[in-house]
């Protein structure tokens, strides 16, 4: 069995992607939410008749916001993740000692820029902020890894 030994730069690259995985993840929760929502009124037919009729609609509908709320749970969870994550790397950010560095990998790796995007904002070309990135990635510290993760 072959097992890939990640470097160090490509670790904290995945630590730092980490932030706008949480970020979709909290996106996508919502808009599976929003959908069930939906689907569960468009199902709901009103009976104006007054008429007694089979038990066909209701009895379906208790699972669903069931499963709505299982969801919103899950969206509550997925943000305090999101927002302890942010702050972890946001914290870490700051603690570089170039401005540049620390500019690159917020504006890269927290507001999802692309490299051209970077460059612009911050009147350098693609190849010197790729080479500030690098500089950063050298810098930057990771967590120290948990006893559990080991395990």
């Amino acid at each position: 069995m072959e097992q890939e030994v990640k470097t160090e730069n490509e670790q904290k690259k995945e630590y730092l992607r980490s932030y706008k995985d949480h970020v979709r993840r909290v996106n996508r929760i919502s808009e599976e939410i929003k959908e069930l929502r939906e689907m569960m009124m468009s199902t709901k037919a009103i009976n104006y008749d007054g008429m007694p009729h089979g038990s066909g609609g209701q009895g379906d509908l208790s699972g669903e916001v069931a499963r709505i709320q299982g969801l919103i749970d899950e969206l509550k969870r997925e943000r305090e993740l999101r927002i302890m994550t942010y702050q972890d790397i946001a914290r870490r950010i700051k603690k570089l000692r170039s401005r540049n560095e620390d500019d690159v990998l917020f504006y890269r790796y927290i507001k999802g820029m692309e490299w051209y995007e970077i460059a612009e904002t911050m009147s350098y070309s693609e190849r010197q902020i790729h080479r500030i990135h690098g500089k950063a990635l050298a810098h930057f510290q990771l967590p120290e890894k948990d006893v559990s993760e080991c395990q």
